[in-house]
């Protein structure tokens, strides 16, 4: 992994990772009887493949969501992680990458250290019912979170799980987002400070586009002929504003930068997960017309998946220097 950081000049990077971060948890092949062990249900869905190895079928829904309930369980001691049906099932091993690289990106602005005491505070948009990046970064950093969302139903499943987790839950708080058209306005508070803000925005434009992309996935697992157009299978599951909106990653993407000029002096560190390359020129031309002090692309890859999180900020080098006096 190579960071790329640009000082006003927006510059398109292409940058390859060849496996997981370093203190990512999740290295190598999945250890199916150690996770049977921690959640028994897993058991349901393991078997032995074609190679003679232990594992599950990738394209059942509820295979996927229980060997991420597991790997929650057995890594981090999260207890009774449950999702809807039709909600996004995260990737864990992927989540906990972002997470890493996100601490790097502090640690890079605090002369290596990782910031880890209980005053750092990162923002989540867009949790979902998973709650997956507080529950992780809570758990590996110790960090304080705020996760919104814009779906009270969502809010409320990751709110039971913070119920059935209460070290973790007393320092998750989850807000309502009242407008679908706002990201910051009516959830970042006047005396609010934040050091991290993350987003995994809807990647795609329309409902038909997440579908072809579904379509993809499942030829490329040999389950083209188990899907149709008209029911998609999405192993991972997700609801509408989990998938897509108008305009897609790069249109959220662009109106979270110009949304973040509101409130440019309150957090060190915006970022969101670009997962199209495509919409990166866009992207840095957003940042460009933002005004951004400096901004950084830190591409990540997970298997075959290449995926990347931007990141920019408003602050000087002597803003920046009384934030890490002030704050870490």
């Amino acid at each position: 992994m190579r960071t790329e950081s640009h000082k006003h000049q927006p510059v398109d990077t292409q940058v390859l990772a060849s496996k997981l971060h370093p203190r990512n948890r999740f290295q190598g092949q999945y250890d199916f009887q150690r996770l049977i062990q921690t959640d028994a249900e897993l058991g349901n869905f393991v078997g032995v493949n074609a190679h003679g190895e232990l594992g599950i079928d990738f394209a059942d829904p509820a295979a996927v969501k229980a060997l991420n309930r597991a790997l929650l369980k057995d890594s981090y001691g999260i207890q009774a992680w449950e999702i809807p049906p039709q909600n996004l099932c995260p990737a864990v091993p992927g989540r906990a990458d972002y997470v890493h690289y996100l601490a790097d990106l502090l640690a890079a602005s605090n002369r290596g250290v990782i910031p880890s005491n209980k005053f750092i505070q990162v923002l989540d948009i867009g949790t979902g019912a998973n709650c997956i990046y507080p529950l992780i970064g809570q758990s590996e950093y110790g960090w304080r979170f705020v996760a919104t969302d814009i779906n009270a139903a969502s809010l409320e499943n990751a709110q039971a799980i913070l119920d059935a987790n209460l070290a973790l839950a007393q320092q998750i708080t989850l807000r309502l987002q009242p407008s679908p058209n706002a990201i910051f306005s009516g959830i970042v508070f006047d005396d609010e400070w934040f050091d991290l803000t993350l987003c995994n925005p809807p990647f795609h434009a329309s409902l038909a586009e997440a579908s072809a992309g579904t379509q993809r996935k499942w030829k490329n697992l040999g389950k083209q002929a188990a899907r149709t157009a008209s029911n998609p299978g999405l192993n991972f599951g997700g609801q509408d504003a989990e998938l897509c909106c108008i305009g897609g990653e790069e249109a959220f993407i662009q109106r979270m930068i110009s949304e973040s000029v509101q409130i440019h002096t309150r957090c060190f560190w915006f970022t969101t997960l670009v997962s199209k390359s495509a919409s990166l020129p866009g992207i840095y031309a957003a940042l460009k017309r933002a005004g951004v002090q400096e901004h950084k692309t830190i591409t990540m890859s997970q298997g075959q998946k290449q995926s990347r999180l931007v990141a920019w900020t408003f602050l000087n080098p002597a803003q920046q220097a009384g934030w890490r006096k002030v704050r870490w």
